[in-house]
């Protein structure tokens, strides 16, 4: 069910504290860790606590929490002293998505190109 824990998910997991991860920032609604494979420099993932399944679930789920999670975007590139940064939500397969959690990708550090990937 959209926002319980789910047994199964990697992100669960970290929110709970049985997988460890390189936390840089942590509030009442959201993690931020960062990316085991990193894409960039600065590659940090921001994620709600409650499990949504990608960005659009999230959105219409729990519209307060997504916004959460953006500002939690903009608190990491702060304290990353990042002047320009992307932010990333992959929503299905097609598209890259490989964790069935919704996240944002905080990635800078470097030049990144457009169009992406």
């Amino acid at each position: 069910m959209a926002g319980e824990p789910q047994d199964d998910c990697l992100f669960c997991k970290i929110v709970k504290g049985e997988i460890p991860a390189t936390v840089v920032r942590e509030t009442e609604t959201t993690v931020a860790f960062r990316d085991i494979n990193p894409q960039a420099p600065t590659h940090v993932l921001v994620i709600p606590k409650a499990h949504y399944e990608n960005a659009a679930e999230l959105a219409a789920g729990a519209p307060q929490l997504a916004a959460d999670v953006l500002a939690e975007t903009k608190a990491v590139a702060d304290e990353e002293k990042l002047d320009s940064y992307r932010l990333v939500f992959n929503t299905g397969s097609g598209a890259g998505q490989t964790v069935w959690h919704a996240h944002a990708h905080v990635l800078g550090g470097r030049g990144l190109q457009w169009p992406p990937g």
